[in-house]
């Protein structure tokens, strides 16, 4: 029954997952944990609570569990949702201190653009440790060790999650379709029908167009047709119009009212899929974002290799020259702009430049967070001005 309960969350939100689903904060002992036992820290939205404690069955462990307002630890991290005070209120308040003999607890890689490790141990005594980037990677990372190897940090977009995508934008529009049924009852199923195909086509088949998303590092568009990130919409958009005469012409329905009805109908439903297209990957920033334009840039005089870097970058920008103590942007070209290494570096060796040469100094990523447009509220240094 408990799984079936689980699997029903999973569904549900699944369905609905561009909305926060907020649940209980505090703490939640899995299996018998005793003072040794791990702690482990994640948000409140309820899927992903539910995905760590099914990950961490037939373990004994506590996981607190931060008020992030139901949202994601990346989005809430990245928005100021999920922060140093977010992470310190639980510590204090969840009684794990009497719980536990050690001070560790472990976080998901993701929250490390928005918390800061030195903060919190400061504030609380409690040493951060990141984790894995996915909660299935998570009995891993506690059997070898806490040890978190490349493929645990590296953020990915498999098939599993395309589809997850696909079905969270597909299942919204098909609601709103719904409410044409008082005035175009026989083009609501075949709108619905528009909808989840479109979803499935764009979003499983990502891998066939990536490399258009990609260029010098920056998601600039669809190169190939130079339509931005909406352009393969556009494309589907053409392709379904001659569908749409091919067929009007052989079933003798074709008209100014069948054309232009399905035309804007099929329109809409492609252009709500495309207006974030790139913002519902994990691998490339929102294309409403004025941050995805940014570039990592490092100042080696500062830097010391402590590796901090290299142990929260989602995206394996990072190598350490040990001998030299030096960290090298050897994929600077795969950044995509979270912002975890500026935030976590306490040399302040890391910093954003902008394509006009203006600088995003990291103190201004640690203190002003992302709004829903991508931009921060502030302003940026000069182009030129001395670090």
């Amino acid at each position: 029954m408990k799984r079936l309960g689980s699997l029903w969350i999973d569904v549900v939100q699944t369905l609905l997952r561009v909305l926060p689903f907020p649940c209980r904060t505090g703490l939640v002992r899995i299996g018998n944990p005793g003072r040794d036992a791990p702690v482990l820290l994640t948000c409140n939205f309820k899927l992903t609570v539910e995905r760590v404690k099914r990950a961490l069955e037939g373990i004994d462990a506590y996981l607190l569990v931060a008020n992030s307002r139901g949202v994601n630890v990346w989005c809430a991290a990245t928005g100021g949702l999920l922060g140093n005070h977010e992470v310190v209120s639980v510590l204090k308040t969840s009684g794990v201190e009497d719980l536990v003999d050690h001070r560790q607890v472990i976080l998901p890689q993701l929250a490390a653009t928005g918390i800061e490790g030195k903060v919190v141990r400061e504030k609380t005594g409690w040493s951060v440790l990141w984790g894995p980037v996915r909660a299935d990677a998570i009995p891993a990372f506690l059997r070898d060790g806490l040890t978190a190897t490349k493929a645990m940090r590296t953020v990915t977009f498999p098939w599993t999650e395309r589809l997850e995508m696909a079905v969270a934008w597909a299942f919204p529009i098909s609601l709103l379709a719904l409410f044409l049924l008082p005035l175009w009852l026989g083009g609501v199923l075949p709108l619905v029908g528009l909808a989840w195909a479109s979803s499935l086509l764009i979003f499983l088949g990502f891998p066939l167009y990536e490399r258009y998303l990609h260029v010098k590092g920056r998601n600039v568009g669809f190169v190939l047709f130079d339509f931005g990130e909406r352009g393969l919409p556009l494309i589907l958009w053409a392709l379904l119009l001659l569908a749409l005469f091919t067929y009007g012409a052989r079933a003798g329905e074709l008209s100014w009212g069948f054309v232009l009805r399905w035309g804007v109908a099929s329109l809409a439903v492609l252009m709500i899929l495309a207006l974030d297209l790139t913002g519902s990957t994990p691998v490339y920033k929102s294309g409403l974002h004025a941050d995805r334009l940014l570039a990592i840039a490092l100042d080696e005089e500062r830097c010391k290799g402590a590796a901090f870097c290299e142990r929260v970058c989602p995206k394996d920008v990072f190598e350490i020259d040990r001998e030299r103590r030096l960290a090298t942007l050897s994929r600077a070209e795969q950044c995509v702009q979270c912002g975890a290494c500026v935030v976590q570096c306490p040399f302040d060796a890391l910093y954003f430049r902008d394509p006009g040469g203006g600088i995003v100094e990291p103190d201004t990523v640690r203190r002003f967070k992302l709004n829903l447009l991508g931009s921060r509220a502030v302003t940026r240094q000069p182009a030129g001005e001395a670090r």
